[in-house]
């Protein structure tokens, strides 16, 4: 059941609360970026009111928005296929796919990728700090 409300808590904080000047300039200004995080944190004091669970979510999703982490994680998954399916750095696009990949699916992807890595990171602090 706290499983259902993290990811309930994820979409309220990620897509219904996030203005499109957050999602427009979080890459672009680690203050936007800590704005969305911490709007986006509000709904997760319907399952936690641990101040360190709090703030591993807030000053997580901040860091992995404005840097675009998960695009290095889609990067690094992939340099464990087989060596012809592997890329260098330079060699890949935003996203983090080598840049022959549409950038529709990769977009989509990454996105997948990006929502994965912070229900993760919530689900494991919310069940670390009660």
């Amino acid at each position: 059941m706290m499983g259902l409300w993290v990811l309930i808590c994820h979409g309220t904080g990620d897509y219904l609360l996030q203005t499109d000047h957050m999602a427009s300039e979080k890459t672009k200004s680690l203050l936007v970026a800590f704005w969305h995080a911490a709007v986006y944190s509000l709904p997760f004091l319907l399952v936690t009111r641990s101040p360190i669970a709090l703030a591993v979510i807030c000053v997580t999703h901040a860091l992995i928005d404005r840097y675009r982490l998960a695009r290095y994680l889609v990067w690094a998954k992939n340099q464990i296929a087989p060596a012809a399916y592997r890329y260098p750095w330079g060699e890949a696009a935003w996203h983090g796919y080598k840049k022959d990949k549409p950038d529709w699916l990769a977009g989509w992807l990454l996105i997948l990728a990006d929502n994965v890595l912070h229900l993760a990171i919530n689900a494991g602090a919310i069940s670390t700090w009660p």
